[in-house]
């Protein structure tokens, strides 16, 4: 269909399922003649101009290198699906607003933790400067994570209230399925451990691990034990390679520990929210 209908565009055909995360790095390696990169869902449907708008906010606002929108919930376009992802101190990522009165809500631009790449605009150069996005995550937390590691380099992001999607949201994994708990609840504690800095990794790693305890007695409770519990093991098994990542990327560290925790959430009435 794209191709007969829209044959200026350049598309390319993978021959595997290679996650949200290597696709995009794809995608951020071809485009080398532009500066900026927006990443749209299949689920998420913008508004007209929201191009335009997020173009916009770049050129007013130049203290900011990447962008999040104003997502609506497709299926009930009165409801917030968000205007960006927050990341508690615990190790907890959210989407700020998901489920709440869209109407006067949320309405003014703002700093957030990073977008959601479901509909957001990040400059290209500072993207391929910290390695793109985490190929192992394959999907699922993969956007929080690189928000984290561009905020780790010095990096801001704005949320642009006029630029609107409709989104629909893990319309390919579905909510709650193995498949998503399995990514999500793994990738959760690899992305705590990458970037995380110290001393605060010092300080939170404890109630990080008793936070994932409880999330395994949840999931047990809910009969998702098997999932879970390979989420958790295969966390474990993996984290060989992200303490190396770790290494790396806290030796790169610009922003101070005291810029990264004023952005971060630390109410726990916030937590159900969460889209995990």
């Amino acid at each position: 269909m794209i191709e007969k209908r829209f044959p200026q565009v350049e598309l390319i055909k993978l021959t595997d399922n290679v996650g949200f995360a290597r696709a995009n790095n794809i995608g951020l390696e071809m485009v080398d003649d532009c500066l900026w990169v927006a990443l749209l869902n299949p689920d998420a449907y913008p508004a007209p101009d929201w191009l335009e708008k997020m173009s916009r906010a770049v050129a007013l606002y130049p203290e900011y290198t990447f962008f999040g929108s104003r997502m609506l919930a497709a299926g009930q376009p009165e409801k917030l699906d968000g205007i960006g992802d927050c990341y508690h101190f615990l190790g907890l990522p959210w989407r700020l607003g998901h489920g709440r009165e869209a109407n006067g809500k949320f309405l003014f631009r703002r700093e957030i933790f990073s977008p959601c790449a479901a509909a957001a605009l990040y400059r290209r150069e500072i993207v391929l400067e910290i390695g793109g996005f985490d190929e192992d995550f394959f999907c699922f937390l993969e956007d929080v994570d690189l928000g984290f590691r561009l905020r780790l380099a010095g990096y801001r992001c704005c949320y642009v209230p006029e630029a609107v999607v409709l989104h629909e949201g893990s319309v390919v994994t579905g909510r709650q399925s193995p498949f998503s708990v399995y990514h999500g609840h793994r990738n959760l504690v690899w992305a705590f451990v990458k970037n995380m800095p110290q001393p605060a990794f010092l300080l939170f790693v404890g109630p990080h691990l008793i936070f994932n305890f409880l999330v395994v007695v949840w999931y047990l409770i809910r009969s998702q034990g098997t999932t879970i519990v390979r989420a958790k093991y295969d966390a474990i098994k993996g984290l060989s390679v992200m303490l190396e990542k770790r290494r790396q990327i806290q030796a790169r560290r610009k922003a101070s520990v005291w810029s990264l925790l004023k952005v971060m959430s630390w109410g726990w009435w916030r937590k159900k929210y969460c889209r995990i």
